[in-house]
């Protein structure tokens, strides 16, 4: 059926370089998220370099349960002054320096260390070697 209209016509579709809104809506969020991490940059860098470190925090053991739990700053300030009595003992744990984190650190301020250049060697058997001479042979040949 002719009637002037099939195949590519001019001015048809979307302009060359004309994103999708989906691709806008990804572009828009990137932003947003980039612009937030730039604003909370500070302590994000303080708490990697802590955790590479090594961290110390507070428990305290739970009288009911026995077991240990991490205390805030205010759950430690209540302890304290006598006003937690749901808790007893105070003692501080560490934790050990995360190498990961401080490798993180490191590539992302002095770059990445290139990978070294592994030197394979091979060794052929005489056997090995015999039959490829034979077959070199042969080729030459023919």
């Amino acid at each position: 059926m002719k009637n002037g209209h099939g195949g590519k016509r001019a001015g048809a579709g979307k302009p060359k370089g004309t994103l999708n809104a989906s691709t806008l809506s990804k572009i828009e969020a990137r932003e947003y998220v980039r612009a937030y991490v730039v604003k909370n940059l500070d302590p994000m860098l303080e708490a990697q370099v802590a955790h590479s470190k090594g961290l110390k925090y507070l428990v305290a053991r739970h009288k009911a349960s026995g077991k240990f739990e991490k205390l805030t700053a205010d759950d430690a300030e209540k302890l304290l002054k006598g006003e937690d009595s749901d808790h007893i003992v105070v003692e501080v744990w560490e934790k050990d320096p995360s190498v990961q984190a401080f490798t993180d650190l490191l590539n992302r301020a002095l770059d990445k260390p290139k990978e070294q250049e592994i030197e394979v060697s091979m060794t052929v058997t005489d056997t090995l070697h015999s039959k490829i001479a034979q077959a070199r042979k042969r080729l030459k040949a023919l």
